[in-house]
């Protein structure tokens, strides 16, 4: 696939390297599953958005898009409403034990999640330690205070378990995150009470 600068944005080693979150999303999705279909939270994967180029039309069945192009980079993986809040989020995987590679999340997705944050939305990473079986929520204001106070190209597992919240894990639905939005929610009624 490319941009609309023509420019390539994925070789084959990269493809490969970027569905390592695989897991968690899918994690994610059943979690999100259970949310809509119980009428808890309306929370969608956002679709990447693409322009075909080219197309072989052998049949209907073995249509194959031979060239697509990414029409604009694509800002966070999540998208949805819960308890009259706007929630956007993005999930990510990692394989390492002590920290988390700020190179996993790009530029324009932070600026995007701190101008969801500004505008009075609730967003996040969720971070999975895929070594260490342990998934955490930590919200933007954190990752953006790391970023402006930090030369580190990476957040601490310690910094992440001091700032973010673990994600219990179940059957279903799959990751709890729901729960922990419903402790930021709290915590946001009582600073205004205390203001």
């Amino acid at each position: 696939m490319n941009y609309p600068n023509k420019k390539s944005s994925y070789n084959q080693k990269l493809v490969n390297y970027g569905n390592r979150g695989m897991t968690l999303e899918e994690d994610i999705n059943i979690s999100n599953k259970y949310y809509l279909e119980n009428d808890i939270a309306i929370v969608h994967k956002k679709p990447t958005p693409i322009k075909v180029v080219k197309v072989d039309y052998n049949n209907r069945i073995n249509t194959k898009i031979r060239e697509a192009y990414y029409e604009i980079p694509s800002t966070t993986d999540y998208n949805g409403i819960y308890k009259g809040k706007y929630i956007d989020f993005d999930a990510k995987e990692t394989k390492s034990k002590t920290s988390f590679s700020l190179n996993n999340i790009h530029k324009h997705q932070l600026e995007h999640l701190i101008k969801v944050k500004n505008h009075g939305g609730i967003s996040f990473l969720i971070i999975k330690f895929s070594m260490l079986n342990e998934t955490y929520l930590l919200e933007t204001k954190y990752i953006e205070d790391f970023t402006n106070n930090n030369e580190r190209k990476s957040i601490p597992i310690d910094y992440i378990k001091k700032y973010g919240y673990i994600i219990n894990s179940n059957y279903y639905p799959r990751l709890e995150y729901i729960k922990i939005i419903d402790k930021l929610i709290e915590g946001e009624i009582n600073e205004k009470k205390v203001k």
